[in-house]
């Protein structure tokens, strides 16, 4: 199969359309960067750009004026590591000039220790935004200042009554809620009735064992809309009175958490309602006769089979960007005049892969082995018959909160395309199904966990989906370790493994690696991996001798996340053990392989791994 297709990099990530109209901004992935672009609608010419560096992401932007953009920046060390913002915002005009640092540890005005990002952007307001301004000392409360998106120059409105807070503002500018998280991962929400008011904590998890989200406000400001972690349960969405905090039920998903706010299109910061991802998206809303319910409900009509998204809009709300994207299609963006009721299509993330040539995805659900209800995708190549074929399990990375689904995804078509159907499973501890769920994962790595992987195996073979004798397990980062776990385990139900920058010496995680090296960290390790006693038992490095399959690891040698000693101990285990293993390493990659020419290497060494194991094709 040819892997061009699926290593090039999307068009763009992000894209969303200025105040006024006249202009677009997207984010733009590079080979080892991310970096922005504006575009002129009126002929698609690239009037400017804007890049940080190697390493490094533009993560968000915001129109904050017709001419002007603010962004933030991250540091990103391997293309599948999550970015680590830096805490600095940037600002600049359509044109590019005028690019500045507004906030940040580089900014002239800046303390050393201070980390900003953007907490509203003050529709109306073409001169001014809302900061978080977070201090590294452990007595510094958080902040917030209304800063000139020109200058940077800022004034405090607000100090919350914790370190590391992110406040929400009302439709009047006022900075009502501080919300966060403490070291202990457990989350605090205050509320103020003014200005020259005392915070008054609303929400505290460690008490209620359950954790509030401040969304956005009624247009009067007169309520405040809620997303609620119940202690069982998937998430739901609630009303608080802001004079008396009074909660009451608004919308729930059944077993799923609202994965997308949707929000008014005459009030921008106003939710209208929610997208659940049960199985497939489904769009929710508080009032189905609202303006932005019926221009949604229609747009529906008009991509069956495909969810929509309206991305951004312009002020007088006459234009709206919509996203339509599918488990086939990464995304097509189209300019919708909600006057003449006509939509231009604009541009595809990647316009290169024909949506009728991948793979189809489908929800499915089961009961693990004690009871527990698991979720997953199975997808299957386009045009393939019903009966079994060869099959590759694919355990997400992360492994909490992180979950699989229905959308494009790029490494389970490029599978797909090669002849193989892909599952994957959101196992306990996974996001989006509430907070009772994903805590139903900790401690239990190669535990529970893997009993959910290995049932959802079995669950496929006994659904005819699978080949029994043609199974492989693939993963990244913890994927990796429930590859390799996967296989020490079950010795007879899988015929390979590949784990690709993986985790494979439980004990290592304590000693080496980034999350050790801060207390939020050392407390995440201890709450959802274990106290470090005994973990040996479940670390794959320690039960080399019961792989009995052929395996394949991949590992950069610049990975803080996963640092490749896991890798280099877990082949010398297999070695020793008189196992069959091949590696690929380069000393110059982090947490997943930035460069073409190393992406395309390991992409064609996995299909030849796997088509030597369990059949399909190779790359070309």
């Amino acid at each position: 199969m040819d892997l061009a297709g699926f290593l090039k990099h999307p068009t763009f990530l992000d894209l969303k359309l200025s105040p006024s109209g006249e202009y677009f901004a997207a984010t733009v992935p590079h080979e080892d960067q991310v970096g922005m672009v504006i575009i002129r609608r009126a002929d698609n010419k690239v009037v400017s750009n804007f890049s940080l560096g190697k390493d490094t992401a533009v993560t968000a932007f915001y129109w904050v004026s017709p001419t002007r953009v603010v962004l933030s920046g991250a540091e990103k060390f391997g293309s599948l590591e999550v970015p680590v913002a830096t805490g600095e915002l940037y600002a600049v005009s359509v044109d590019g000039s005028k690019p500045t640092l507004l906030a940040g540890f580089r900014a002239p005005r800046a303390e050393n220790r201070e980390v900003t990002f953007l907490a509203d952007d003050l529709p109306g307001d073409d001169q001014h935004m809302i900061v978080s301004v977070w201090s590294y000392s452990s007595s510094g409360k958080a902040r917030a200042d209304r800063m000139d998106v020109a200058t940077g120059k800022s004034k405090r409105v607000a100090r919350a009554p914790m370190q590391d807070a992110s406040f929400k503002v009302d439709n009047a500018g006022e900075v009502r809620f501080a919300q966060g998280e403490e070291d202990d991962n457990s989350t605090r929400l205050y509320y103020r009735q003014g200005s020259d008011e005392d915070w008054v904590l609303v929400n505290d998890s460690n008490q209620s064992d359950e954790s509030l989200y401040v969304l956005g406000f009624s247009a009067d400001n007169a309520r405040a809309y809620l997303q609620v972690e119940n202690a069982s349960g998937a998430d739901t969405l609630e009303t608080m009175e802001m004079e008396t905090l009074v909660r009451s039920p608004l919308l729930a998903g059944s077993d799923v958490d609202p994965s997308t706010i949707i929000y008014s299109l005459q009030s921008p910061s106003v939710p209208a309602g929610a997208i659940f991802m049960d199985g497939r998206p489904k769009a929710v809303f508080f009032d189905e006769t609202s303006a932005t319910a019926r221009l949604y409900r229609s747009l529906e009509e008009a991509f069956p089979g495909q969810a929509v998204f309206i991305t951004s809009h312009t002020d007088d709300g006459r234009l709206a960007l919509v996203q339509v994207q599918s488990d086939r299609n990464e995304g097509d963006f189209y300019v919708f005049d909600t006057v003449s009721k006509k939509a231009d299509y604009l541009a595809s993330r990647r316009q290169w892969l024909d949506p009728g040539s991948m793979g189809v995805t489908t929800p499915f659900a089961f009961k693990a082995r004690d009871g527990m209800q698991i979720h997953g995708y199975l997808t299957r190549p386009a045009g393939a018959s019903d009966s079994p074929l060869p099959m590759v399990v694919m355990p997400h990375g992360g492994p909490f909160f992180v979950q699989d689904d229905w959308f494009f995804d790029d490494q389970t078509q490029l599978l797909a395309a090669a002849g193989y159907a892909v599952l994957r499973v959101n196992f306990r501890g996974s996001g989006g199904y509430g907070q009772a769920f994903a805590k139903a994962g900790a401690r239990q790595w190669g535990k529970a966990m893997q009993d959910d992987l290995t049932d959802a195996t079995t669950w496929a073979v006994h659904q005819g989906f699978a080949e029994p004798s043609r199974i492989c397990i693939y993963g990244a980062s913890y994927g990796g370790y429930a590859a390799l776990m996967g296989v020490a385990r079950e010795p007879d139900l899988y015929r390979c493994a590949a784990g690709y920058v993986g985790v494979y010496d439980l004990p290592t995680m304590f000693k080496r690696g980034d999350i050790k090296e801060s207390k939020s960290g050392r407390n995440y390790l201890d709450e959802w991996i274990g106290d470090g006693k005994g973990l040996e038992q479940f670390s794959p490095t320690n039960l080399a001798d019961r792989i009995k399959v052929p395996v394949f690891l991949a590992a950069g040698g610049s990975d803080s996340r996963a640092p490749i000693r896991h890798s280099h101990l877990m082949a010398r285990r297999i070695k020793d053990a008189g196992g069959e293993v091949e590696t690929l390493y380069y000393d110059t990659e982090g947490h997943g392989f930035y460069t073409l020419e190393h992406r395309k290497a390991y992409y064609t060494q996995l299909l030849d791994f796997l088509s030597r194991n369990i059949g399909g094709q190779k790359a070309k």
